[in-house]
């Protein structure tokens, strides 16, 4: 590890960290705009130079210079200064006095250095160069006029995203940034762009001059459009969300998140249910709490109920539901709401054992049943890490663009008990091997076989360093999920064991993607906050919170337990969904043990400890694949067919409606057409 002094302080630094990062480890400040510590090394804006001594008599760029024994590095001699000085003075040349009109004011990197390393005055006259406006899709606003040629959209396009869809043209001062032909970024982490830009040439479309970043509160919550639960941070104005950003979690989400988390806001804001309805003579009416207690209190249902959670929701109103459930004497409870019926006996099975930043270090990845750059994105860019790093990745189901190198095994199941020699030879000879199970692969019922896949090839090992290696994953598409199962949210037979049941009462906890035929003779009370497909099966609808009116807790794919906090108020007379319960509860007579949502999260903890410690939750040793077990039919299809509409908010979206109609049946409508 080298020794070098910074500002006169010795210390020492790891082996191949950059005069940077030295200079960062040391406690100083290093101004940068190209620099970013998830990408690769640009060094093209020049703004973080240094003194370094021995070396030439001249400032340095540190992004680019590697950290060497003996170094005597200075970040604020004059020298220093009158560089950075002159740097800032030609970034500002062409740039436009925009601030008054940029939503990047008050949140920009240019504002903030210009201050703090700026002369405060410029010595030149001349006209200053304008840009030709680019389209960069409907998510995207651009003002390309304000760019400084920083890259860093180019390298986070093509290394985190892995899609070469922005790049430049020209040379000297007519460089321009730009997509392909000038379309539409279609990748689905386009969007994080926007927080890379330092200066405003990209900025958010659907958000454009609605506020300002002082005007907002600022929640801590994380993300329901998926299974891998990203932190995000909610910035609110009176009692409407304005939009949604991610926060730092590297064990999670990096600093990233899928368009799709980021502008699904406006749906929580649009279809909203307000108030409670009832259906009479085939018609939906208004009505009052009260007249919506009494409707449910007719029904008598005994212990005749069952409850069936939706994508969205939190592990207390599960909790809720199931103690409502269980204080009538009932035991039907159901999260799988397309039918999957995989065994949840042993959660080690369904889980994301590798963690999230633990499958980038894997060799071998053989993906079963997933269309993983739709389910998630934010784990298909680790894979595609790991591919970087050599990994070989094979994948079982129909062909589609991962945006790294796969090798397609076909769409038939089979294949899982005769693999090609390319896969044995592969798996045999990795240090770190993993498998990911997909929905499609878990709706066959292919669960058994993946788990002999795993004893066949050693999944779980020791490694050399003594860690244990757990290659064994399930990827799940939905936020409440993983939490559903903790809590029991799972038949034998899955949700046909409710229908066999035929219930009189059934509670529908923003269930939307439940094919609500099958239960024409049960009385429906939906607990809700959009009017989508529930709502309009119910027979009752009470309205309730969206997950960013109420605080929660999340499990995501891996087992990791997070909370999330209330950052505005739901609408109208939605209420709380635990309060709404409460309240039923009272309706049909029988008590759930709470009043409070302290008392429910105390409950909670005391039945399934797990949910009260952040962190990942430990399900114990993964369960031997039964004897003879065989995967069997073909995959013809994944289980997202529109990347933006998968959940009630993002359906009521309109951002997510024109993304879903431009980005994904564009192509398809032009080809009609041709």
């Amino acid at each position: 590890m080298p020794k070098l002094t910074v500002d006169g302080v010795e210390l020492e630094v790891p082996q191949g960290a950059t005069v940077l990062q030295a200079c960062e480890l040391a406690g100083k400040e290093i101004p940068r705009f190209c620099y970013h510590e998830r990408l690769s090394i640009a060094g093209n804006c020049r703004m973080c130079l240094v003194e370094v001594k021995p070396g030439p008599p001249k400032p340095q760029a540190s992004c680019a210079l590697p950290a060497a024994e003996g170094q005597e590095i200075r970040t604020d001699s004059e020298m220093v200064k009158k560089a950075r000085e002159g740097v800032m003075e030609f970034l500002l040349i062409n740039h436009p006095l925009d601030c008054p009109i940029c939503d990047q004011g008050g949140e920009c990197d240019l504002q903030d250095q210009s201050v703090a390393y700026g002369r405060g005055s410029s010595r030149f006259h001349e006209p200053k160069r304008a840009v030709t406006e680019k389209y960069m899709g409907p998510l995207i606003k651009t003002t390309m006029t304000r760019c400084i040629q920083c890259t860093r959209c180019v390298r986070f396009s093509e290394e985190v995203a892995g899609v070469d869809e922005i790049g430049a043209l020209y040379r000297g001062e007519n460089m321009q940034i730009t997509t392909y032909l000038e379309k539409a970024a279609k990748h689905e982490l386009s969007a994080n762009v926007i927080d890379l830009c330092p200066v405003g040439a990209l900025t958010s479309g659907p958000y454009a001059f609605e506020a300002r970043p002082w005007e907002l509160k600022k929640t801590l919550s994380i993300d329901v459009s998926d299974a891998i639960g990203a932190n995000i941070r909610l910035d609110s104005r009176g009692r409407e969300v304005l939009r949604i950003l991610p926060r730092i979690n590297d064990d999670v989400n990096e600093e990233w998140i899928s368009d799709k988390a980021r502008f699904e806001v406006d749906g929580l804001t649009r279809r909203r249910l307000d108030r409670p309805w009832l259906r009479k003579n085939g018609k939906l009416v208004a009505a009052t709490w009260d007249e919506a207690f009494a409707a449910v209190a007719k029904v008598k249902p005994g212990s005749s109920v069952a409850a069936i959670a939706g994508d969205l929701v939190d592990c207390e109103t599960m909790f809720a539901a199931k103690a409502l459930v269980s204080a009538l004497g009932s035991t039907l409870l159901e999260g799988r709401q397309t039918g999957l019926a995989y065994r949840a006996d042993n959660l080690a099975a369904v889980n994301f054992n590798t963690t999230l930043s633990g499958i980038e270090q894997a060799d071998a990845i053989l993906i079963v049943g997933s269309n993983v750059r739709w389910e998630a994105p934010l784990l298909n860019s680790r894979l595609r890490k790991a591919v970087k790093r050599g990994a070989k990745v094979f994948v079982v189901g129909p062909e589609y663009d991962l945006t790294y190198k796969a090798a397609f095994l076909g769409a038939d199941l089979s294949v899982l008990g005769n693999l090609p020699a390319s896969v044995s030879d592969a798996f045999s000879a990795a240090k770190r091997p993993a498998i990911i199970v997909g929905g499609a692969a878990l709706g066959k019922s292919a669960l058994d076989a993946t788990l002999a896949f795993a004893e066949q090839f050693n999944l779980v090992r020791t490694l050399e360093d003594g860690t244990v290696w757990n290659g064994f994953n399930a990827l799940h598409m939905a936020a409440s999920r993983m939490g559903g199962l903790m809590l029991g949210y799972a038949q034998k037979g899955g949700i046909t064991d409710i229908v066999t049941a035929k219930p009189k009462l059934l509670l529908s906890l923003g269930a939307d993607e439940v094919d609500y035929a099958q239960f024409a003779d049960s009385i429906i009370v939906y607990i809700g906050h959009h009017g989508d497909k529930g709502a309009h099966a119910a027979d009752v609808i009470l309205p309730a919170a969206a997950f960013t009116e109420k605080a929660g807790t999340f499990v995501n794919t891996e087992g990791r337990v997070q909370f999330a906090d209330k950052a505005v108020f739901a609408p109208g007379d939605a209420r709380e969904d635990w309060t709404i319960l409460r309240a039923l509860a009272d309706a049909l007579g029988v008590s759930v043990g709470f009043d409070s949502f302290d008392e429910l999260r105390d409950a909670m903890v005391a039945a399934v400890p797990a949910l009260g410690a952040e962190g990942l939750a430990d399900y114990g040793a993964l369960p031997k694949a039964p004897k003879g077990a065989k995967a069997e039919g073909v995959i013809t299809g994944y289980p997202i067919k529109d990347f933006y509409l998968t959940n009630p908010i993002a359906r009521a979206s309109e951002t997510m409606a024109r993304c879903s109609s431009e980005l994904i049946h564009g192509d398809a409508i032009a080809e009609a057409a041709e």
